[in-house]
């Protein structure tokens, strides 16, 4: 083939210039990181359910019965006086549960009836009751959760995952995230994502769980092998204009970009044909028939795709949990949206041999209080004391972590915050977290930001 062929003329006429200018810095955050492992890794994906809005801890996971005791009262001066007043919101109207609690498994962990099918893997479960941080507002609350401060000014704990180690399949981001239900919050999202002051190529790659990734899909008519050789022609002729262009860091990035957005589409449309490639009992598995769980199943069945096929960090956003009226309504469709898909997702990584080597981890921005708010029979936000879960990655399942007091308020044992449950992620990724650094204006920047450290209790 002749090399006379302009190089521009190459990239209009194949489409992947057109589509690679259009997602240059997106595919720039595609590329491999070297791998910086610093043990041996009990996990070798993360897949984070990030439940946005707050779901309840008392309605839920840690159940209280006192709550009826006080049902209607204010919270007593033992339980008041230990929160600090930027923490303090709704000290009136106790609020009992609208649901009842069961001990499962051999563990005996108990599970409200609002989550019939978690409940049924209470023993993979290490439940932990007593998280808390001092931000009771939504944005920032989220960004808190996903990257440890307030400002979301900092890498996401996926960004720090793929920084550390990279992915294991080059022809695939090494993080990709998913939102469903969007509740509006654009700010905290793109934190939730984002890389901070780390280079923009460890950024999450943002999917509909439906269509996939759009400029990965192959022009009509367009078979993979003539998609190959056009690659391997824009390789060699991007190879012959770096010539005499010696440490250009954005040529090469640019180069870089181009070639990922090939490889993706011929692996990314494999990917997304979950519709063909998974049975019926898998999409009854996960929810996908149903309307309420549709969404939701669609996207953690792709969580388990994208992990089988070495990406290093999914995260799906699910958004809807914030229940100042009528909790008893809101966390219905929530439960209905998410307990069927999320059961589905730790049964299906037992089926493929997933569960040992995938970490994943349910968590909101931060609880509820356990009173009513106003008149609406809802629940305040409270980031006090709330509960998250992990599961799979080597965590020991079946225990329960951390206490909060008689009603669910503050957390009393084992406090626990962003950044503890951040290091336990990477600790399980084989990364020790305060060893991982970045320099960052001259300072040597870790994921611990001077604050938290390892969960050890959660390996058993």
């Amino acid at each position: 083939m002749s090399t006379s062929i302009s190089r521009r003329a190459f990239l209009n006429h194949s489409s992947v210039g057109m589509t690679g200018l259009t997602s240059i810095a997106l595919a720039c955050t595609l590329q491999p990181a070297p791998l910086l492992g610093h043990h041996q890794a009990r996990a070798r994906s993360v897949i984070f359910l990030y439940m946005s809005g707050g779901p309840s801890q008392v309605d839920t996971f840690d159940p209280k019965p006192d709550l009826a005791k006080y049902s209607g009262q204010r919270v007593p001066e033992s339980i008041a006086k230990n929160i600090p007043p930027i923490k303090r919101s709704g000290l009136s109207n106790v609020m009992p549960s609208h649901w009842k609690f069961k001990q499962h498994g051999e563990s005996g962990i108990p599970v409200s009836a609002l989550l019939p099918y978690t409940a049924k893997h209470v023993d993979d479960l290490c439940v932990i009751r007593s998280v808390q941080h001092r931000n009771p507002v939504h944005g920032p609350g989220e960004c808190v959760c996903l990257t440890g401060v307030a400002s979301g000014e900092r890498p996401s704990i996926g960004a720090w995952s793929t920084y550390a180690l990279g992915s294991s399949n080059e022809n695939l981001p090494s993080f990709m995230a998913m939102n469903i239900h969007s509740d509006g919050m654009q700010f905290p999202q793109r934190a939730g994502w984002s890389t901070g002051f780390l280079p923009p190529k460890h950024q999450g790659v943002i999917i509909n769980p439906e269509t996939g990734i759009q400029f990965t899909q192959l022009p009509k008519g367009t078979p993979k092998e003539l998609r190959e050789q056009q690659l391997q022609l824009l390789e060699f002729l991007n190879q012959q204009h770096r010539q005499g262009k010696l440490n250009s860091d954005a040529l090469l990035a640019r180069i870089k970009a181009y070639e990922m957005t090939g490889r993706m589409q011929i692996a990314a449309p494999e990917l997304f044909d979950w519709r063909t490639q998974e049975t019926d009992t898998t999409q009854q598995l996960y929810g996908i028939p149903e309307d309420d769980s549709h969404d939701t199943g669609v996207a953690c069945l792709l969580g388990r795709r994208m992990v089988e096929r070495g990406v290093r960090f999914v995260q799906i956003r699910v958004g809807g949990w914030d229940a100042h009226g009528n909790i008893k309504a809101n966390h219905t469709r929530q439960a209905a949206r998410t307990d069927k898909p999320i059961a589905g997702l730790l049964a299906d990584l037992k089926q493929k041999g997933l569960f040992e080597s995938t970490l994943v981890v349910w968590a909101g921005e931060f609880g509820r209080t356990p009173t009513m708010e106003g008149r609406a029979n809802g629940r305040d936000h409270s980031p006090n004391g709330y509960t998250i879960w992990m599961a799979g990655g080597g965590i020991r399942g079946g225990q329960i972590i951390g206490q909060t007091d008689e009603l669910g308020y503050v957390a009393i044992d084992r406090p626990v915050s962003p950044f503890d449950y951040h290091a336990t992620i990477l600790q399980a990724l084989g990364v020790n977290p305060a060893e991982l650094s970045y320099n960052h204006l001259g300072r040597d920047e870790t994921p611990l930001f001077n604050d938290g450290g390892v969960i050890e209790e959660v390996f058993g």
